[in-house]
This record gives C-alpha cells, sequence and structure tokens, in this order.
C-alpha cells in the first residue's frame, strides 16, 4: 500500500511539480508555526501573592500567544508593526515642566473628561514613556493611551527632553540610568492629583527608566505598579546584538541616525559644553554614548554608563508590584539575558517572557493594524491593579 501511495505522489508530482513544492513548504511552514511559534509564554514570578494575582486577573498570561502567521520573524514583526500599525485618534492637552536646572519637558494629556470615574481628583491615573527617540506621537504609544482611556483611565505622556516639539533649552537630555528627570515629572504628577492612583508604564528605554526608577525608590517608590515592555535588561549584551551585521543594518544604523539628528536639531545648545563634530561621526549607538551620553551624564566611558543602566543586577530592589514583557526573540534584548531565574525569587517583580514577538511587536491576527498582544496584556494588568491591588496584594509576599 505504501508503495502505491509513494508512486501517486511522484506521479502527482511530475504533472504539478510547483504545487506540490508550494503546498510541502506550506505545511512545513505551518507546521514550525504551529509547534515552535504558538507557545505559552515563560512566567517567571515567585509562587506568592502577585503571581495569583496575575493569574486571577490578567488571564493573558495563561494563553498562548499566536504571533502573525506570515511575520512571527522577530526582525519581521519589528519593522512590519512599524510600518502598518495603525494611528488612534488621540488629542493631547500639553503641560510644560520646568525643571531644577532650568530645562524643560513636555508631558502630554490625555484626561478622559468622559471617563466613567468623574471625580478628576482620584481619577486613576498611566503615565506613560516611550523608547529611544520616541515621543507621544508614536504608534504604540497611542495605542497604549487609547486602552487606557476605553477603560476609563487618564493617561499622561512624559517627552524626554528635546523631544516631544521641545528643543533643549540646557546642554542635557536624557539617559536610561538617570531618573533625575523622571523623579521630577512623578512629583508634579502626584503634587497636581495627590489622591489618584499610579502606575507607570516603559517602553524599551522608558521601560529601563522606570524599572531604574523603582528599584532606586524601594520601599518609598509612590507608584501602585510598574509595567515594563520590551526592555533591555543587560545592557552590554543588547548591545553586542545590536552590533551584529544585520541588527545593525535594521536597528542600530536608523536609530543612531535618529541620535544624530537629534543633536543637529539642538546643536547651538549642545555645542558650548560637548565636541559634536565627534560626537556626529557616531555610527552606533554605543559609540554615540561614549561621545556624547555618557560625557553629559558624568560617567568615564559607556562602558561605567551602561553598568549604572543595566537591571538584571537589581531585581531585589523592587518593592512595588513590577511586570516586565519580553520577548525571546527580541534582537535588543537577548533571551539569555533576561533575568529569569532572579525573577522566581521575588515577591514584587514578575517576567513574562512570549516566544516570538521582536522588539514592540507582538502582532497577532492575519491583519495586524490594530490591537495587539501587548496592548491587551497592557490592558488587562493596569485595569486589574487600578481595581484590586489595593484589597489584594496588601503584604504582597504573603
Amino acid at each position: 500500500m505504501f508503495s502505491r501511495v509513494w508512486e501517486d505522489t511522484l506521479h502527482f508530482y511530475r504533472k504539478n511539480p510547483k504545487e506540490t513544492l508550494l503546498t510541502g513548504f506550506g505545511i512545513l511552514y505551518l507546521s514550525y508555526y504551529l509547534l515552535y511559534a504558538v507557545k505559552k509564554p515563560i512566567f517567571a514570578c515567585r509562587d506568592a501573592k502577585f503571581r495569583r494575582f496575575l493569574h486571577r486577573y490578567v488571564p493573558v498570561v495563561n494563553e498562548k500567544f499566536w504571533p502573525t502567521l506570515w511575520c512571527f520573524e522577530a526582525r519581521i514583526m519589528t519593522i512590519v508593526r512599524a510600518v502598518i500599525q495603525s494611528v488612534p485618534d488621540i488629542t493631547y492637552t500639553s503641560d510644560i515642566l520646568t525643571l531644577p536646572d532650568g530645562g524643560q519637558v513636555i508631558l502630554h494629556w490625555e484626561e478622559n473628561e468622559n471617563s466613567i470615574y468623574s471625580d478628576s481628583k482620584t481619577r486613576p491615573t498611566v503615565l506613560l514613556l516611550p523608547g529611544l527617540t520616541g515621543c507621544s506621537r508614536q504608534s504604540y504609544i497611542l495605542h497604549l493611551v487609547k486602552q487606557a482611556k476605553d477603560k476609563g483611565y487618564r493617561c499622561v505622556v512624559f517627552n524626554n527632553r528635546g523631544a516631544g516639539g521641545k528643543k533643549l533649552l540646557t546642554p542635557r537630555s536624557y539617559c536610561a540610568a538617570n531618573v533625575e528627570d523622571l523623579t521630577n515629572v512623578i512629583n508634579h504628577i502626584k503634587g497636581k492629583y495627590p489622591d489618584a492612583p499610579l502606575i507607570a508604564t516603559g517602553i524599551s528605554m522608558g521601560g529601563m527608566l522606570v524599572f531604574n526608577y523603582i528599584a532606586k525608590m524601594g520601599r518609598d517608590c509612590p507608584l501602585l505598579a510598574g509595567m515594563t515592555i520590551s526592555v533591555a535588561f543587560n545592557v552590554f549584551e543588547s548591545t553586542k546584538s545590536l552590533e551584529q551585521p544585520l541588527n545593525h543594518l535594521l536597528f542600530n544604523r536608523t536609530l543612531t541616525s535618529s541620535l544624530r539628528g537629534a543633536i543637529k536639531e539642538n546643536f547651538q545648545v549642545l555645542s558650548e559644553k560637548f565636541d559634536l563634530e565627534h560626537v556626529l561621526k557616531s555610527s552606533t549607538i554605543r559609540e554615540f554614548d561614549d561621545r556624547l551620553t555618557s560625557k553629559m551624564f558624568g560617567y568615564k566611558d559607556w562602558q561605567e554608563y551602561y553598568k549604572d543602566a543595566t537591571l538584571h543586577d537589581k531585581c531585589h530592589h523592587i518593592q512595588v508590584p513590577l511586570l516586565c514583557l519580553n520577548a525571546a526573540d527580541d534582537p535588543f534584548s537577548p533571551l539569555y539575558a533576561i533575568p529569569i531565574e532572579d525573577a522566581k525569587q521575588n515577591d514584587h517583580l514578575a517576567i513574562v517572557v512570549t516566544s516570538h514577538g521582536g522588539h514592540i511587536g507582538f502582532l497577532e491576527g492575519f491583519f495586524p493594524r490594530y490591537q495587539n498582544y501587548m496592548d491587551r496584556f497592557f490592558a488587562q494588568y493596569v485595569d486589574a491593579m487600578f481595581k484590586h491591588a489595593s484589597e489584594e496584594l496588601v503584604n504582597v509576599a504573603d
């Protein structure tokens, strides 16, 4: 019988070689997708209140992630998300915050006046921090704002110095290790709405700031909770990954070009203190950080800066609920550099790692222009925290 089937298959192949090859490839592709791409995420958190809370109120942690079938490779998904994702219609109000050194940042607010939480004084608030060269108009930020708004929450986006349409007033921008500006922003928000619970969510470098802030503040952290998305836990390992030829071509070079562009826009104020001609010759993020960022924030070189910015050795300092969402194939944050074992020993830190997702990708569905896995995760998490944390996460370590 087997020989008969084999003969029929060969006969069909000889008559229809293209169709046979395409069918075979399709079967192999689909088999790989179902076996290796569609999986439940790694969920690392100590078996205590926080883990049980997430299992109960954030059901996405218990589900398989089905990445978009035709673009689940990490680099492709990262690029596709940036190209095709829709841009929600969000109208902000601007708030210019002057900092102690004379610098300024722009906060963009979505007050959500039609919220079910009618009292603005107590309306739950989400603070969002974009990535390295991002601002409040990035599509991934707008989608998160929409998710929070649909739940009834107020949003405020922290645009770093020189971002969001505001040029630098002093020869200082921002870095992943220094949380002085973020501290001032959070104090400003809490001063404006002292009775409103506040959650901070950071994406990529914004997530590094959130993590570093929570680690630094310890038990004195005024946040109800935090969340990071696609964060680089070990900057040294992230740098190695981003300097691999293909990653450099697709991502590192583009981001460095954006950083150089920001320098050109603020050339006059920065040239008073730094050798910008040398900075503008940077071809990688590491070179840019060595020539400018490290000098700007008092570090000897990029190694000293990256050592201070890195997160994986600060997990034990986290004292408020912090959820970190990453993808195992993120070219900005290699799986082996994610402190999964540390999270398993921590009462306040949870790390969720999907098998695929790229960097700020997490696309799902066949034509993923709208809500994605990251958006759903964010919405479920902040909703759970605002509604249930005060009752169920008292003495989290129990």
